[in-house]
């Protein structure tokens, strides 16, 4: 028997329809990145003896879950919907305690993870398979999808609603069982998510979240021999070793990873479209989002125009607590994201780029306790510039210079990544051009980079994903497979 840490505000792992302390008990608070002083909740540090009983748990449910049919399995999606849309409040405010988005930012994903689940309900219903013609004029022959088993998730705090519930919907609709790994700086609004599902009667050990440390439980769930498949987002580095491991014992694997997001504003842009997307696309979630810009590349002609438009909106920024009205950007995520942040602005100084905006943190009250960085932008940046070609996931932009378009779609291209990129055009050929030539999975025109619908695939080219695409019906490329069956 487990002793708990007497704690307030503990929180356990779900497994089986229950929850359960960890093997060990221990716990690590998880923080306000506004006032640290400020606990969340306290999450429990799991073990491998932990992530050995989630997935006996959900190896227990599969063949039961299984047999549903899908409309059986939808229906728990829709009674969670259901749920979930009555805590939006609740749900939304935790989020921007635990990771500091905006209270609106927040309270928008929470619906979208809503909206997810009841696209998923549709798919339990949508056909699996195709008749195909059979050389035999006696035989019938023809398609139909199976589930790949123990599914782990491994999700990142960025979108600590959208994105699990995005990796959840579809793995259990089309007949899979679940362990889920949340990012430790999210772990409380995961478990409230989980809590909708208990609530909607989820069968015990269909669906199991344990918390803790991912070389832990990250690492165990991508070894483990009987998950038959991993769905993993976050940074390139974990995303690969993730893909090796599983790799290794046969076992499926999706991963979504980095993104250097590039906007292109041509000579014939709509400027104050174009800067309120580049902000928007930028800024926001206090660029934290892997599709959010990071890089503006701008004609020659409109330059100084474009860069004294976006200098002056930058300036219109309100930084502050998430859950105060009136904020538009909130701190980041963690003293390690901030610090990776400053970093890259000492970098781009050292290398020679011209800062023009921001850089610096924010130490004065009422930013004093948080983890505030201003809103930076850079110009005479280069291509070779390691914020011309790094991650940096914060609020941190470079403009670049050039005369073509040609030149900017080199430029666009000219990083490890490739996950969305926009650009802010008129001309008809100059929109063709970009589609035909841009390696991003996602390309949008006069639009911002960050940003997807969910009911569209979703993934990266390059070293953004493992090249399978998430939401959507694409969906179930990855979380079945396909049985082609003879009949005589």
């Amino acid at each position: 028997m487990v002793t708990l840490e007497k704690k307030e505000n503990t929180y356990l792992n779900f497994i089986s329809g229950a929850w359960v302390a960890s093997a060990k008990g221990t716990t690590k608070a998880s923080s306000n990145p506004f006032n640290p002083e400020d606990i969340v909740g306290h999450i429990q540090m799991s073990t491998s003896a932990d992530v050995d009983h989630a997935v006996s748990a959900a190896k227990a449910a599969k063949k039961s879950w299984k047999k549903l049919s899908g409309q059986e399995r939808g229906h728990y999606l829709y009674k969670t919907a259901d749920i979930l849309e009555s805590r939006i409040d609740e749900i939304a405010e935790c989020m921007t305690r635990e990771m500091g988005k905006t209270l609106p930012e927040a309270k928008g994903e929470t619906a979208r993870g809503v909206a997810i689940l009841r696209y998923y309900v549709g798919e339990g219903m949508r056909k699996v398979g195709d008749v195909i013609p059979s050389t035999d004029p006696k035989a019938l022959m023809f398609t139909t999808r199976v589930p790949l088993g123990v599914v782990g998730v491994i999700s990142p705090w960025n979108f600590p609603v959208a994105i699990p519930i995005w990796k959840i919907a579809p793995a259990l609709i089309y007949g899979n069982t679940v362990v889920i790994k949340p990012a430790f700086e999210t772990s409380v609004t995961c478990v409230k998510v989980i809590q909708c599902f208990e609530e909607a009667g989820i069968p015990a050990g269909v669906l199991n979240m344990i918390t803790g440390a991912g070389s832990v439980v990250g690492q165990g769930l991508a070894e483990h021999q009987d998950v038959n498949a991993i769905t993993f987002t976050g940074s390139n580095e974990v995303g690969k070793r993730i893909g090796q491991q599983a790799l290794e014992r046969g076992a499926k694997y999706q991963l979504e990873m980095g993104g250097k997001n590039p906007v292109i504003v041509a000579t014939d842009a709509d400027l104050d479209l174009a800067v309120e997307s580049t902000i928007s696309g930028a800024f926001r979630s206090t660029g934290q989002k892997c599709t959010a810009t990071s890089r503006v590349i701008v004609q020659g002609a409109i330059y100084d125009e474009f860069k004294n438009k976006l200098l002056a909106k930058v300036k219109e920024i309100t930084v502050g607590d998430g859950l105060q009205e009136g904020i538009w950007m909130g701190p980041c995520a963690s003293e390690n994201q901030l610090n990776t942040i400053l970093s890259y602005i000492e970098k781009g100084k050292e290398e020679g780029a011209t800062l023009l905006s921001g850089g610096k943190r924010l130490t004065n009250a009422p930013y004093d306790k948080g983890f505030f960085v201003e809103p930076t932008i850079f110009e005479h940046v280069t291509s070779d510039m390691s914020i011309a070609q790094e991650e940096i996931f914060g609020p941190v932009i470079a403009l670049l210079q050039v005369e073509h378009l040609e030149q900017a779609l080199d430029l666009a291209n000219d990083v490890q990544f490739g996950l969305s990129a926009s650009i802010f055009t008129r001309d008809i050929q100059n929109i063709l051009s970009f589609i035909e030539e841009m390696d991003a999975g996602l390309v949008r025109i006069n639009a911002e980079s960050a940003g997807v619908e969910l009911q569209a695939p979703f993934g990266g080219m390059k070293n953004s994903s493992s090249h399978s695409r998430e939401q959507g019906e694409a969906a179930k490329e990855f979380f079945t497979a396909i049985k082609t069956v003879f009949v005589k």
